[in-house]
């Protein structure tokens, strides 16, 4: 089935000028056909479209968040981290589609292996403020040997920024106090994504 097939079954049904089929056309259209784009709208944005409104809204913002717990759920199987894209797997769904920066991280074991995932902090679309006491505690809670730290752009330009290499760097030796080692740090930029420790930066 199409996306505009898909997207007509959750809407259940259209308007009296348009069928359930050319709202869900209407609505992709709205969205630059672009279903990542469409992740990224909320539900007031959704509802201001013509021919869809609250309950439209809501069914839509409904079915794309199942779909991000599906791929956070598929992704969370795999128990062990061998490498960034392995993480980036892990992150995609969490982060790649929202319209601000949340920043989140993966505590593992000496073995690798993921012992939690979980979020440190939520901010806008140019930033968030990051503890490093809250990671660290979150750290020591878990009884973490090494984490990877994560946080997405919405821009979709992957590049560090200033910050984020002065955060990183800050982060690292801290841990190397606490005998927690920073194994990466990855940006998820959209469809694409750096790795601090894939380019030798960490």
């Amino acid at each position: 089935m199409s996306d505009a097939e898909l997207i007509a079954i959750v809407l259940r049904n259209g308007t009296n000028q348009q069928t359930a089929l050319d709202l869900a056309r209407h609505l992709l259209s709205a969205c630059n056909n672009d279903l990542m784009e469409m992740g990224r709208y909320g539900y007031q944005q959704l509802s201001k479209i013509k021919g869809i409104g609250p309950v439209k809204a809501i069914s839509i913002v409904a079915a794309l968040e199942l779909g991000r717990r599906s791929r956070f759920a598929e992704a969370r199987r795999k128990e062990k981290i061998t490498c960034s894209l392995d993480a980036v797997n892990l992150l995609n769904p969490l982060l790649r589609d929202l319209p601000h920066e949340e920043f989140w991280i993966i505590l593992l074991n000496r073995a690798n292996t993921i012992l939690e995932i979980r979020p440190i902090s939520k901010g806008g679309i140019s930033g968030t403020l990051v503890d490093p006491k809250m990671i660290f505690h979150e750290a020591l809670q878990a009884r973490a040997s090494g984490i990877i730290l994560s946080h997405n752009h919405p821009s979709t330009n992957p590049k560090p920024s200033e910050s984020d290499i002065q955060l990183t760097k800050k982060l690292k030796d801290g841990g190397k106090l606490l005998e927690i080692s920073i194994l990466d740090h990855i940006i998820i930029a959209g469809a694409s994504f750096y790795s601090f420790a894939d380019e030798g930066n960490i």
